[in-house]
């Protein structure tokens, strides 16, 4: 971690024990946040590195629940030119950082991605998923990680819990797709889990595309009939590419 988001007060209060101290961290954030149009990619990412190590230092599991959603509830906080670039350094950030997260401290990450998956969806379905140019802009934020299909740099456990929790954090957000406007959306979402199954290099990680495309609820929302096989099947057979 970078001595400067270990050493920045703000941080430290917002891990801090003493919920006054906490809180009054948290509404200085979303102060701070809410007041700006714009925000440079690289202040993000300063500030995302440091939220990041604020997570790290905190070790009790009911506080470090309550911190993962106090970060989650930022999105909805934000202007609209700055929700979609905050996002996209969220994911960029775990994926940079993913590989120094032990096993002690990995179920706090994973929940905060899940909250990560849920805060996504939540915005983007506001005005009934209203605005086409911010569903596509993150698909393709999704595409470019935590679901790449060609950057060998985005780790691939990032990859399977994000494909692990896609479907059940969407059903939360919103329980059935009729009409052509929903699953026209629908398919914007998927369309980087597809593009995983078809040119993913690594076998696992295309069974796991595979296996979430495969979900019944998702089949069903898609108007698919029920699928038979499981969603394992593999669409090269020849070269089973690389075993993660």
């Amino acid at each position: 971690m970078a001595a400067d988001a270990q050493n920045s007060p703000f941080i430290k209060n917002l891990a801090s024990s003493d919920k006054r101290i906490r809180d009054q961290a948290l509404e200085s954030l979303r102060v701070y946040l809410g007041g700006r149009s714009q925000i440079p990619e690289l202040d993000l990412l300063k500030l995302w590195k440091g939220l990041f190590y604020c997570l790290w230092m905190q070790d009790k599991p009911l506080n470090q629940q309550r911190l993962a959603r106090d970060l989650a509830s930022l999105p909805s906080t934000l202007q609209p030119g700055v929700v979609l670039p905050f996002l996209s350094a969220f994911w960029r950030t775990i994926a940079r950082e993913w590989g120094q997260i032990d096993a002690l401290r990995m179920d706090k990450y994973l929940f905060l991605i899940r909250q990560y998956v849920n805060a996504s969806w939540r915005y983007l379905s506001r005005d009934s998923w209203g605005n086409r140019a911010a569903v596509q802009e993150y698909a393709q934020i999704l595409a470019e990680c935590p679901l790449s299909a060609a950057d060998v740099k985005v780790p691939n456990g990032l990859r399977y819990h994000v494909l692990d929790v896609f479907v059940d954090e969407l059903e939360k957000v919103q329980e059935k797709w009729d009409g052509e406007g929903n699953k026209a959306v629908l398919e914007t979402l998927v369309e980087p889990i597809e593009k995983l199954v078809t040119e993913s290099k690594v076998k696992a990680v295309r069974g796991a595309a595979q296996e979430c495309l495969a979900d019944d609820r998702l089949r069903r929302w898609r108007g698919q009939e029920a699928d038979t096989n499981g969603g394992i099947e593999d669409h090269e057979e020849e070269w089973g590419g690389i075993e993660d």
